[in-house]
């Protein structure tokens, strides 16, 4: 059987689902209020449709046929979406429900998004979220999340990316270090300080000559692959780190080592799979999480 051409009258299979529900004709006549003779009529064309005994009837009843049973969870289904789909248009079905899985890095996990996450439950109650807090890219397209925050842009076609305003970052360091090496205001003076480095440090130190620090190995007594570590280390007087402004203008055991140094510009995209454009709850949290992070980030 080809099914593809098959079809069939939304209606006539309702009528089919209710008399299968119902047990007889006559109750499900009462239930959809019309007559048992236009409910037979309906059940009858849906037969002819679709090709297939529904009912054997046997004197005045009605017995569902092994092929009626087999079909009867399918109409159910649709029944149920049917019904969602009726609610949903009628405005009487507000609710949105789920999990949604958010990727972030581990600065923005850790200081930026909590308080956004908060008011995000507090509006939307039926949505629980899982955060991930990495400096590694989780892989949308396998659905290891369905939102990811990041500083570069994505190069998939089947991502959906937006850019948010560039952020900066600047180097801070405690009171107490800065004191202790002559509080340095220019790039020069700072080529003998400590700095805490990362696992992977030729990025950090290739931005640092591009805003005119000359560093190498022996700069760097600390190194780590986790950059809430490296904070760590910075607001215990260690060394010089990096952070965002919105971040680092906020920790009261830190202070910008100096005014004169220029920042560093990162990119921040705010990306998702093309389920955004069939899925309520996860368009609801993108959306949102567009609207608060670019209302932080004019204001840095």
């Amino acid at each position: 059987m080809d099914w593809k051409s098959i079809k069939f009258d939304w209606n006539h299979a309702r009528a089919f689902f209710v008399t299968a529900e119902e047990g007889s004709l006559s109750a499900a006549a009462r239930a959809l209020q019309t007559t048992q003779s236009t409910l037979s009529r309906q059940v009858s064309a849906l037969e002819q449709e679709i090709g297939v005994t529904l009912f054997e009837r046997i004197g005045r009843g009605l017995v569902i046929t092994p092929s009626g049973l087999e079909l009867i969870e399918y109409v159910k289904e649709m029944s149920e979406a049917a019904n969602k789909f009726s609610l949903a248009a009628s405005g009487r079905s507000n609710q949105v429900e789920g999990s949604v899985c958010i990727s972030a890095t581990e600065a923005f996990a850790v200081f930026l998004l909590p308080p956004l996450l908060k008011k995000l439950r507090e509006q939307e109650p039926g949505i629980s979220i899982e955060l991930i807090a990495s400096d590694a890219s989780s892989d949308l397209r396998r659905r290891e999340a369905d939102i990811a925050i990041r500083h570069y842009q994505p190069n998939h076609s089947d991502l959906i990316a937006r850019k948010l305003q560039n952020g900066k970052a600047f180097l801070y360091a405690s009171p107490d270090y800065l004191h202790s090496i002559g509080h340095p205001k220019t790039c020069s003076e700072l080529e003998k300080a400590d700095f805490i480095g990362f696992a992977n440090n030729d990025p950090y130190v290739k931005g640092m000559s591009e805003i005119g620090l000359s560093l190498n190995s022996k700069n760097f007594p600390y190194t780590t692959a986790n950059h809430m570590a490296h904070w760590a280390l910075v607001k215990e007087g260690a060394g010089i780190g990096v952070m965002f402004e919105y971040i680092g203008e906020r920790e009261p055991k830190v202070c910008k080592v100096s005014d004169q140094i220029a920042p560093f510009i990162a990119e921040t995209w705010v990306v998702t799979h093309r389920e955004l454009r069939t899925n309520l709850r996860i368009r609801l949290v993108y959306d949102f999480l567009m609207e608060e992070l670019t209302n932080i980030f004019k204001h840095t």
